[in-house]
């Protein structure tokens, strides 16, 4: 990757995380862990990778996105407000009453947003949907879902991994964010899934693997990704809930808790000097 691009990804991505914090302390709750450990892939996604255009977000031709793990939406806010979706400053309303930007992903009320999620399992089934009706309207958009690898314990994401398989949908490309926390501690000792890789492999994807937190690595995949033909790709990335924020970091305990004052301030100061 250039590095005048890296280090703007790295700078807009720092930009998210704050976004991310802020709103969650303004909401007095909502879920900070798996947001920041999505962060970096979300920034790669709405300002490197994808077809969107924020002056018309309901363009027939713009790629797609589902956020299957809905309750990361304090992320995707984010990310949707720096690149210019709403004004930043909404930001500060989440999970308010009356706001539209409510704790889950609302596809009526929320520009940029492509599908209403938060019931674990369900997105990736939209997901695939959108893409079928891709190929099936000779239509050269994309579409990516991201999931949490705490949410692919439910057996819906299998049923979708089959379909997608199946009918070769390789305009699809599925993230897990695989943090390996979930609300109840780590993943391997509540409900393993493992190995991710070899399940996706198993059920007919081009699987690539990559620490989510390098954007080298994310732009390698991705550019592979576009090139695989007649089956779908999931690129398993390796990340760390709560990334950036010091106190945050591997604690299943932030998977959904808002920070205080204090504990505001500290992680906007980590944030400053995180790389």
């Amino acid at each position: 990757m250039n590095p005048e691009t890296k280090l703007e990804l790295e700078t807009k991505a720092r930009e998210v995380r704050k976004g991310i914090v802020t709103a969650v302390h303004s909401a007095k709750s909502g879920h900070p862990g798996g947001s920041l450990s999505a962060a970096d892939i979300m920034t790669y996604l709405y300002f490197n990778e994808m077809n969107v255009d924020p002056q018309n977000p309901d363009k027939d031709d713009r790629d797609r996105f589902v956020l299957s793990k809905g309750h990361i939406a304090p992320a995707l806010y984010s990310v949707l407000a720096l690149k210019g979706f709403f004004p930043v400053e909404d930001l500060t309303t989440l999970r308010h009453t009356g706001s539209y930007l409510q704790g889950h992903p609302d596809k009526k009320h929320i520009p940029g947003v492509d599908m209403s999620s938060g019931s674990l399992g369900q997105g990736l089934s939209a997901a695939v949907g959108m893409a079928l009706a891709a190929k099936l309207d000779n239509k050269d958009y994309r579409v990516y879902a991201m999931c949490g690898d705490g949410e692919i314990e439910e057996g819906q994401i299998w049923e979708a991994a089959m379909f997608a398989s199946f009918r070769k949908l390789d305009n699809l490309c599925v993230v897990v964010d695989n943090n390996n926390l979930q609300i109840d501690g780590a993943i391997d000792e509540v409900c393993s899934p493992y190995p991710i890789p070899e399940k996706f492999e198993a059920f007919g994807f081009n699987v690539i693997k990559i620490n989510g937190h390098d954007f080298d690595e994310i732009e390698a995949a991705f550019e592979a990704a576009k090139t695989v033909k007649g089956k779908p790709t999931a690129i398993v990335a390796n990340t760390v809930k709560g990334k950036g924020v010091s106190f945050m970091e591997n604690q299943c305990g932030w998977h959904g808790k808002a920070p205080n004052d204090e504990e505001f301030e500290i992680a906007l100061k980590d944030l400053e000097v995180s790389e």
